[in-house]
């Protein structure tokens, strides 16, 4: 390796969950018959990535835990320098929720610091048209995102683009993160260049940051994933090292079906096979982009 990863690696979006029921209950509608695995715990993923020594997460809420942060919340207290989190607060409620705004500052004050938005595709342009951010919730999430250094997260799709650039251009101070480069990816071998010339139209709004990843899934997903780093080079090449930052999507659906080697080859692509980025380059990449927004505060 051109670069030292020991005790730096950060990795930007893993999701964890736990066995014990009792202890941490699923939303209500949830059973164990939901859960991919008995579980993924931070240790799980610790024995993973143990080559790197300790490394650094993003926690993402799990979909079956709801609105309960609870568990996310007390693996943060319990090392508030090797966790963070992101979240989940709904823009679209009655009063039998609070402003989404306020929640997000609450949570922040315990350690979440990006809050997960699904894009249009998932439903909500359905309910609210092309414009499916024009809701004053959206506005109020937007808004508190400038106002405390904040990041909305999106799980999007390529089509979701335009209009939230729309949103970055009316609240240009607010952090957006573009969860797993955006949904672009390659696809029998070629990726998409309409796709990708919409991600990065994003670049040109400065708080957008893109998370690089999950490798195994831009591609054909074997390793060592050299298919995916013409995809990548463009991505970095648009938005700078500085607001990429790498991820696993450990927990989530399109890592469980590989074997933990997955940290050492995902990992080895960029910082052994990346001959485009300098070392500075690969330092922003797999740690100091998440740790500058989500460790530095």
């Amino acid at each position: 390796m051109t670069i030292e990863l020991q005790d730096k690696l950060i990795d930007a979006h893993v999701h964890v969950w736990t066995s014990d029921l009792e202890e941490y209950p699923l939303a209500p509608g949830f059973d164990r018959a939901d859960l991919w695995t008995p579980s993924c715990t931070p240790e799980q993923i610790a024995d993973e990535a143990r080559l790197f020594g300790e490394v650094r997460l993003n926690l993402v809420q799990m979909t079956w835990y709801g609105l309960d942060h609870s568990y996310i919340l007390d693996l943060i207290a319990s090392a508030p320098n090797r966790y963070v989190g992101t979240g989940i607060v709904p823009a679209v409620t009655d009063v039998t929720l609070p402003s989404p705004d306020k929640t997000m500052i609450e949570l922040a004050r315990q350690g979440v610091y990006a809050f997960r938005m699904r894009g249009g595709n998932a439903g909500m342009r359905k309910v609210l048209g092309e414009r499916w951010l024009d809701h004053p919730g959206y506005d109020k999430m937007f808004a508190a995102g400038a106002e405390h250094n904040l990041a909305l997260s999106f799980l999007m799709t390529p089509t979701d683009m335009p209009e939230i650039g729309r949103m970055c251009t009316r609240y240009p101070d607010t952090p957006v993160i573009l969860d797993h480069l955006g949904g672009v990816r390659i696809r029998d071998g070629v990726f998409p260049k309409n796709e990708l010339d919409e991600l990065c139209k994003l670049s040109k709004h400065p708080r957008v940051m893109v998370k690089s990843g999950p490798i195994n899934y831009l591609g054909d997903g074997n390793p060592p994933y050299l298919d995916t780093l013409s995809l990548l080079e463009l991505v970095v090449e648009a938005f700078g090292p500085q607001r990429c930052m790498w991820e696993s999507d450990n927990g989530g659906p399109a890592s469980l079906s590989y074997a933990p080697n997955n940290y050492p080859a995902e990992t080895g692509l960029i910082v052994d096979q990346a001959d485009f980025l300098s070392d500075s380059d690969k330092e922003w990449l797999m740690f100091r982009t998440a740790e500058s927004f989500f460790f530095s505060r």
